[in-house]
């Protein structure tokens, strides 16, 4: 069961000057009861980097945590160079993840790192993940989670062996509209669940850019880098935790159909999967990198026997509620309105009309892991069944979807199962 806004200490919870009251939140707390930034290290991120320099920011949004080493690069020279430009010394800059794991546990208590932040292509996830977890360092991963459903087990055995933290940057289930989204749905006030609508829709790979060593192009069309699947497990499992986080229904079986359209490319850029859940809904999730002049369309629509709820990425501060016979509502991200669910308006950094995205969103992934990792400094014990961030289970979830999505479409679309043991509500 994931987790309510319990405990999640970045919100505005009352009128006045909400950025203020934030700020002072923030000061105040700081990781309580550590009182003190957590220490970040990160593998990947060097020059030229998207994703690593996402997560640096969004990690140090909240001032509660502070990147002081990274293997930026597996070439020493250019991870010592990567350094200066996120503050780090040139000490801390490893030539490898083993060196720096190595490094940073010899060092005293109170200045080794405190997690790691893997940034790096799929294909290494889980050799650094696994590593990071059995020395001890807590770790906020990027998605998929691993190469293929076989490392992803391996990595919960390893975990669950652990008391660390663990979390998955699905950085979409941190918009606030989402999360409201969410408790709207879990409360009841869309009824019986009939549908759940997700599409994830991009345009920029309409083009062969790996051809021309576009270097984002490159690994993720590449096999042997991306995995068994293309956009399906670059952003279709965006789309799929989407509707498993907001609604908690659990999938039953699944068939898929996937293509390449690009000539020569060797892993798909469309596909659309049809899903039963166990409850009786049905649901589709369709993903394309080839679509001409969309950027980064992640929607969903989810259909209930009261009501209705549609919200998309690009407009993220809205969220549309519809029932038949009625005016349709728009929610707007508003921390101080009645109509916001606690962990919504919990999740929110500024008042109404003020607004709030990407960043902000991963943030909100990370701020609840942060939650967690000080817990577990005091030495209490974490419920991974009930965090609010995406865990180790939604990734190996999320790799059995791209495993059995792929096969289906092997199999000119055959249903196949599709609920891992586990599988959270």
């Amino acid at each position: 069961m994931y987790a309510s806004a319990e405990n999640f200490t970045i919100g505005i919870s009352c009128p006045g000057p909400p950025l203020s009251t934030f700020l002072a939140k923030i000061i105040m707390s700081l990781n309580a009861p550590l009182n003190r930034k957590l220490r970040m290290g990160i593998v990947g991120g060097g020059l030229g980097s998207f994703i690593g320099r996402v997560h640096t920011v969004a990690a140090g949004l909240d001032n509660r945590s502070e990147l002081v080493a990274g293997a930026f690069s597996s070439n020493p020279e250019r991870s010592r160079n990567s350094a200066p430009g996120y503050g780090v010394d040139e000490s801390r800059a490893y030539g490898s993840y083993e060196a720096m794991l190595d490094a940073e546990s010899r060092l005293p208590e109170d200045q080794r790192i405190d997690f790691v932040s893997v940034t790096t292509p799929n294909h290494t996830h889980f050799e650094i993940a696994k590593a990071a977890v059995e020395a001890g360092f807590n770790v906020v991963c990027d998605k998929p989670m691993t190469f293929d459903l076989d490392q992803a087990e391996q990595l919960l055995k390893t975990v669950e062996n652990s008391d660390v933290v663990f979390a998955l940057t699905h950085n979409y289930t941190g918009y606030p509209l989402v999360r409201q989204a969410r408790e709207m749905i879990l409360s009841g006030e869309l009824g019986e669940i009939n549908a759940i609508r997700s599409q994830y829709i991009q345009g920029w790979l309409r083009d062969k850019l790996e051809d021309d060593d576009q270097k984002q192009a490159s690994w993720r069309t590449d096999p042997s880098k991306s995995g068994a699947a293309g956009a399906f497990g670059d952003i279709a499992t965006h789309a799929y935790n989407l509707g498993r986080f907001m609604t908690g229904v659990l999938p039953e079986t699944v068939s898929c159909s996937l293509k390449s359209f690009v000539e020569g490319r060797k892993l798909d850029d469309y596909g659309t999967a049809v899903i039963r859940y166990e409850n009786g809904a049905l649901g589709t999730v369709t993903a394309s990198q080839i679509s001409h002049g969309r950027e980064n369309d992640v929607e969903i629509e989810i259909d209930g026997t009261k009501g209705s709820l549609k919200w998309r990425q690009e407009n993220p501060n809205e969220l549309h509620y519809r029932q038949n016979g009625k005016a349709h509502q728009i929610y707007t991200r508003d921390p101080n309105a009645p109509y916001m669910h606690e962990t919504a308006a919990a999740s929110c950094r500024l008042p109404s009309g003020h607004p709030e995205a990407f960043f902000e969103a991963f943030a909100n992934v990370y701020a609840a892991a942060f939650d967690d990792m000080a817990k577990r400094a005091e030495g209490t014990t974490i419920d991974r069944e009930k965090s609010l961030y995406p865990s180790v289970h939604d990734g190996v979830e999320g790799m059995y979807f791209i495993q059995q999505c792929v096969a289906s479409s092997q199999d000119n679309a055959a249903w196949l199962p599709l609920k891992h043991p586990v599988a959270r509500v």
